[in-house]
């Protein structure tokens, strides 16, 4: 092996400039004669990497690579067996490579140097190496004994591997040197330590002329220190005389500076009496109102629309002195303390001409009648007050004034005006309501309307909703008792709506909410405008009068309410402030609209105890104006929002009380036929999907129909199980039948389970009741060939069934004779007048379960007839009729009656 590794290396790695570390002599497994060499090398020059090559030897004798592998490619080391001795080896690289070495010692080596130049070379990409040897890849375990030749392998390896010094190669000039030093020296090459003892003497004699040489230097280096001394002598002196030179300039500057500084100290005076001159000039201007402004304030008349924008003008004007900036160490000065009073006085007195002006207006505009409900109109309309607004709207600036600088006046006015133009609107409120009772019902009296509940809720307080939930609770039972509930016969269903009259209503109440909509918002926009409730947070009442809770926002944080406005000035607004300003302009708008919510609570209560089906309409409709509102903080939407709360529960009670009469449903009839519950689902189904059609609300139906489905899943078993009467599996039958068609013509979205449900559950009471009352009409055929089946399944052949005594063809020709055709027929008649006794006209089964009990009977009698063809063989035994006599039995049976 040593003789191939040396060849190896000399003829194949040694011109690619490669070293040799580890050789495995191998054969492919089953291919002996096929031999080649695992060479595992390295490259000498730097990076340093590894390489797994195939070497061949070829005819001729010389060695050649096969294949060549990077090792950073090597994937998998296979031993096949660690606890067996073996000499497979498997190498995986882009595939897998099988090999067989020459011995298990061998194999040991090379994937020993594999693991050692793994470690070396990857060792962070090092691949797998199984069914190995723990012994083997750990790096300080003690080699195995396995001869001369696995020990010197291994030793190349750790040699080859640790040989990383640096070499440095000589130089040409060097090489030539010594080759000149060489030649002097006969014995150079001879006698190496004699060569060596030459160039020590050579060395000694060198050291010595050098030093030599160094004391004849000294003289000269004497002298040379006597010039450096010299030099630094005179460089004292010019260093003296610079010194001289810099305390002449330093006095220079000191006199320079004396001057700067007495230039600098009137230069200072002078900037000091110009920014003096600017800061009177300043404040003398903020404190300057002309004195014409004065005469009309003192003077101003109201009345006379020709001097408001005058009276405007100046108003602006004193706010804007009183509102200036004044630093706080300038109000100390008396001239600016007298100033503040006079203006003070003057503010004093135009607040109260302002504010007796607009109280008389508020007065006289809430006393107007204005617009009156027309009760002959095409349209239901709720008057608006648009020229009440108009005629304000020129006052507004005057308004602002009065919010900015006179907190006590501004909230005497906003009382004023609110308790007189909320009579005008309670007012058309009540009379636009009573106009829309008498549209819906006609000046006929509704079940539950003028009761003392309706009364209580009329009286109640706005926006308490813990009344109407009460009031719900008590008028629960009286509409279980007398609503269109589903499990309550027709004929006991109290006076509901009719269709027209519920699509009447549909309409008058969207007609309700959205003449509200606009009245209200054309009124919260005046508001927001005329009193300012969207005023800057930092715009601050007088020290003397404490800030407004609501000045304080920005047309940005007083929400949409602001932005539906149009108008106000606008500001940065502070953490907290929308919450504020809504909470203030809602406050205005209940006050205004008092009544509001009371009449719109018992307009929807009135309707929804006089048909429980009126709950589904104001639930939708509620919700398309609250879900589509664009102002949703305002007292419109807070308001729509608390009635739809009464109205979400209102349809949530009809949904559980549908349920419930699903639940408490009892059937007196002789014949049950189809459950109430059942019946009404259609008419039900109908309403809701009418009124919840392209509704965002119709995921709540989708819910309450998968509760009502299960529900009635539930209780038609029970249903059946109670009557006494009819059999159950009919009650199911034609129920789950009817309910089934039902699903399938009116097309619930989402209900296909359910509707396959209830058509598994129809099929399944069909073939039950098949079954139970169709029996088997040849009965003692049918024991008979009970008997023949368990003979052959006993181990009996088929054909020498006819041997057995008690089932000989004998006695089948007599079971036979016992069912000629006429007895079949009379037994089907019968059989018909009893389903037919059974089944509801309503559930229309009769021809399907007659049918069902057909094909149950020719199953029966094909499977007689396949019997005897295999058991009776040859007998010519057959029954007396066929299977087209038990249709034309069928047949004429179900066309006689």
């Amino acid at each position: 092996m040593a003789t191939i590794r040396h060849s190896l290396q000399r003829d194949v790695f040694e011109p690619s400039e490669e070293r040799l570390i580890g050789v495995l002599y191998v054969t492919k497994p089953g291919k002996k004669k096929k031999t080649s060499f695992l060479c595992a090398t390295i490259n000498k020059e730097k990076p340093v990497y590894a390489t797994i090559h195939q070497v061949k030897k070829t005819d001729k004798d010389v060695y050649k690579k096969k294949f060549s592998w990077p090792l950073r490619e090597l994937q998998v080391v296979d031993g096949s067996d660690e606890n067996k001795d073996t000499a497979e080896l498997d190498l995986t690289f882009d595939r897998v490579y099988k090999w067989v070495a020459n011995s298990t010692p061998d194999k040991h080596t090379f994937i020993q140097v594999l693991w050692k130049l793994c470690c070396r070379y990857l060792p962070k990409q090092k691949p797998q190496f199984i069914n190995i040897p723990a012994s083997l890849i750990e790096e300080n375990a003690t080699l195995m004994e396995n001869g001369d030749i696995t020990t010197s392998a291994f030793d190349t390896v750790e040699a080859a591997l640790e040989d990383d010094g640096d070499y440095r190669a000589l130089s040409e000039k060097e090489q030539l040197d010594l080759e000149r030093l060489m030649e002097q020296c006969d014995s150079a090459v001879s006698n190496a330590e004699a060569f060596a003892e030459q160039l020590s003497r050579d060395l000694s004699v060198l050291d010595g002329a050098n030093i030599h040489s160094m004391m004849a230097s000294e003289a000269q280096v004497e002298a040379l220190m006597d010039m450096i001394n010299s030099a630094y002598t005179e460089a004292e002196k010019i260093e003296n005389r610079l010194d001289s030179y810099d305390e002449i300039l330093q006095h220079v500057k000191d006199s320079i500076e004396k001057m700067a500084d007495k230039n600098t100290s009137i230069e200072q005076t002078n900037a000091n009496n110009s920014k003096l001159l600017e800061e009177l000039d300043k404040l003398i201007s903020m404190l300057d109102l002309p004195q014409q402004y004065q005469q009309v304030l003192l003077d101003a008349d109201l009345n006379k629309t020709g001097n408001l924008p005058q009276v405007k003008e100046a108003a602006s004007a004193l706010q804007t002195v009183i509102s200036a900036p004044i630093p706080i160490h300038l109000l100390q000065l008396q001239a600016v303390q007298d100033q503040k009073k006079k203006f003070e006085k003057l503010k004093s007195r135009f607040s109260q001409i302002v504010s007796r002006h607009l109280n008389n207006l508020f007065i006289h505009l809430g006393n107007d009648p204005g617009e009156t409900l027309s009760l002959h109109a095409e349209q239901l309309t709720l008057p608006r007050h648009g020229s009440i607004h108009s005629e304000l709207q020129p006052y507004t600036p005057l308004m602002h004034w009065v919010r900015a600088l006179d907190h006590r006046a501004y909230q005497h006015l906003n009382k004023t005006y609110a308790s007189s133009i909320s009579k005008l609107y309670e007012r058309d409120i009540r009379l636009f309501f009573e106009e829309a009772r008498q549209r819906i019902s006609g000046g006929r009296r509704l079940r539950g309307s003028g009761s003392s509940q309706d009364i209580a809720s009329m009286a109640g307080v706005a926006g308490k909703l813990t009344s109407q939930i009460k009031h719900g609770a008590q008028t629960l039972g009286t509409r279980t008792a007398t609503a269109a509930l589903l499990g309550v016969d027709r004929d006991q269903w109290g006076s509901e709506l009719d269709m027209q009259e519920r699509q009447k209503f549909d309409e008058i109440f969207e007609r309700v909410l959205s003449e509200l909509q606009p009245v209200c918002l054309a009124e919260q926009e005046f508001c927001i405008s005329f009193f300012n409730l969207n005023a800057a947070g930092s715009e601050k009442a007088p020290s003397s009068v404490a800030t407004t809770p609501g000045s304080s926002g920005s047309e940005e944080s007083s929400g949409s309410a602001a932005t539906s406005s149009g108008g106000g000035p606008t500001g940065t607004p502070g953490p907290g402030q929308g919450r504020l300003v809504n909470k203030e302009v809602r406050s205005m708008m209940g006050s205004l609209f008092t009544t509001l919510e009371q009449h719109l609570s018992s307009f929807i209560n009135t309707y929804d105890r006089a048909d429980s089906y009126c709950c589904l309409y104001i639930y939708v409709r509620l919700s398309e104006h609250v879900l589509t509102a664009e102002d949703t903080g305002s007292f419109l939407s807070t308001t729509f929002g608390s009635c739809l709360v009464q109205a979400k529960r209102n349809f949530d009670r009809f949904m559980n009380s549908q349920i419930q009469s699903i639940i408490e449903c009892r059937v007196a009839k002789k014949k049950c036929g189809i459950i109430p519950f059942i019946t009404n689902f259609e008419e039900f189904a109908q309403t809701a999907e009418n009124v919840f059609k392209k509704s965002e609300r119709r995921v709540d139906l989708d819910k309450w129909y998968a509760r009502l489905m299960a529900a009635m899943f539930e209780h038609i078993p029970r249903v059946a199980g109670e009557h006494q009467r009819t059999p159950p599996e009919v009650i199911k039958m034609e129920n789950y039948h009817v309910l089934h068609q039902l699903m399938f013509q009116l097309k619930l979205p989402g209900m296909d389970t359910q509707r396959k449900e209830a058509k598994q559950r129809y099929q399944e009471a069909l073939n039950a009741y098949v079954t139970q009352y169709f029996g088997r009409p040849l009965e003692k055929l049918n024991l008979f060939f009970e008997g023949v089946s368990a003979k052959v399944a006993g181990g009996v052949k088929e054909s020498e069934v006819g041997y057995q005594l008690a089932f000989s063809k004998q006695e089948l020709r007599k079971v036979i004779k016992e069912y000629p055709g006429k007895e079949v027929k009379r037994g089907l008649d019968q059989l018909y007048r009893k389903v037919e006794k059974h089944l509801s006209e309503e559930g229309n089964l009769l021809q399907v379960v007659w049918r069902a009990m057909q094909e149950e009977f020719i199953r029966q009698y094909k499977l007689i007839e396949d019997l005897i063809h295999r058991c009776y063989p040859g007998a010519m035994v057959n029954l007396e009729f066929s299977i087209d006599d038990i249709l034309n039995y069928f047949s004429d049976i179900a066309q006689s009656h």
